[in-house]
Formats: C-alpha cells, structure tokens, sequence
C-alpha cells in the first residue's frame, strides 16, 4: 500500500461567538480570519472552473432570465435533440461554505427570517438595486428588497427560474 501524504495543516478548533445584548450570538462575519492553507497543494488538487450545474422547468425562460435580463454573456451552446444546454459567464466563481447558524444569521440580517435552501447563488453586480429591479420585473420573486449588510455591501434576495439568489453590490 503506498504511503499517504501527511497532512502538515490542521484546523484550530472553533471558538465561540461572543453573546451579544439580549444573549444572541453576535456576528463573525465582520471579523475576518487569517486564510487557512489547504491540505493539498493546487498541483495535487487542480480544480480550474466551479460550473454550477441547474436543471429548471422552463429552460427558455430560464435562458431569458440569465442571459437576457442578467446580463451573462452565453459561452456556448450545446443543445442538441436530446436536450437543452447554455453555458453562461458568471464571472469569477468562489466556494462559500456556511455552517448552519452562519447561514441563519445571514437570513436574518437580509431577508428577517430563515428562507435559503442549502444552495443560494450570490451574484455580485455593479448596482444591487438595479439588478433586483430588473429581474422582478422580468419574473423573479422578490424574497427581500435591497438592504445594507453589517459587511458593507447592499444585498437583494430574489427566487429566479430554478435559483435562490443574493444580487449584491459593495464589501467583500
């Protein structure tokens, strides 16, 4: 059996969020931590894309929603008799991975009460109120008009054709 490589980095354990008035756990998204190295290195582990992947009921309005109101440019197309496919540019892709009281304290600050499902897809824009305008106008249900976040940007929170969705503008 060969040798497995022996993982030099390992994960402090978590500490607590401070109490705030009231003995709710105050926030850490405002208080950024220095950035983990990973286990492996980008040679072990080459990851180039993040394709995020969404089957939805009606594909030409979904098509018209994100490539039409939205804005992402259309890559290609791969349809074909069997089906149909668009690749769109969303821009640079990042992994955020909340906990689920992180994802409840987000929820609460943008929308009041608890409403993402395990996936929401945040799509940073030049204008958040803009692009919430935009896409409830073209059919999105607007979840939570713009607000200002503790983090600094302006946040939306609309349900598009097989999305839930933040369109923010601002912070980090």
């Amino acid at each position: 059996m060969p040798d497995r490589p022996v993982l030099t980095h390992r994960r402090p354990p978590p500490t607590p969020a401070p109490e705030s008035e009231g003995g709710r756990r105050r926030s850490a998204v405002m208080e950024p931590h220095a950035a983990a190295e990973p286990a492996v290195s980008p040679s072990q582990a080459p990851v180039t894309e993040l394709r995020l992947a969404v089957t939805v009921e009606d594909w030409a309005a979904a098509v018209a929603f994100y490539r039409d109101t939205l804005g992402l440019p259309q890559l290609a197309d791969f349809s074909s008799a069997d089906g149909r496919v668009v690749l769109l540019d969303a821009g640079r892709a990042t992994l955020e991975l909340f906990d689920a009281d992180q994802a409840a304290l987000v929820d609460d600050l943008e929308v009041g009460r608890r409403v993402a499902p395990a996936i929401r897809v945040a799509l940073r824009v030049p204008d958040a109120d803009a692009a919430a305008r935009r896409l409830a106008e073209a059919g999105a249900d607007v979840v939570a008009e713009p607000t200002a976040t503790p983090w600094g940007s302006r946040n939306a929170r609309l349900d598009g054709p097989g999305l839930h969705l933040t369109v923010f503008s601002g912070g980090e």
